[in-house]
């Protein structure tokens, strides 16, 4: 399970860089504050075009501290579909201050229906699905990392 901290960022140093990842994408630790519970995930960047429009495609399984980052290079309305897409995922569209603007909670495989933010983001996350309903991560609460 993902680790929690209480408090600020004691033990979560976000941006932290966590090497390569099986696929190839550089890796760091990213942090999201949720009530007193700050919690610490390693995720894969998902940086070019071509990375992004892979994804999470053709896995099989994603660790609960574990996630992928998509960000953008100008804050723009996002839309994800799960196509090829194996298992269920949380995609949290996070604003450009690092403040999660929605979530679209165990989206599920194979769909082809767009998902898409309720207006301008960042970037997008990507978790396993029904991660945030159990660590009890909503709108609102704070995503921090950094590219290195």
């Amino acid at each position: 399970a993902a680790c929690t901290m209480p408090g600020s960022m004691d033990g979560c140093s976000p941006g932290a860089s966590q090497g390569t990842s099986t696929a190839g994408l550089q890796q760091v630790t990213l942090c999201i504050t949720s009530k007193d519970k700050t919690r610490a995930f390693t995720v894969e960047i998902a940086a070019t075009t071509q990375q992004q429009a892979q994804g999470m495609m053709y896995r099989e399984s994603m660790a609960d501290d574990t996630g992928m980052i998509f960000p953008f290079d100008r804050p723009r309305p996002a839309s994800f579909w799960m196509k090829n897409t194996l298992i269920p995922l949380d995609i949290i569209f996070v604003r450009e201050n690092g403040t999660i603007e929605s979530i679209a909670a165990d989206t599920a495989p194979y769909s082809e229906e767009p998902v898409t933010s309720q207006g301008t983001v960042g970037s997008v996350l990507e978790l396993r699905g029904g991660l945030t309903a159990e660590l009890d991560i909503k709108a609102g609460d704070k995503v921090v990392w950094s590219q290195p």
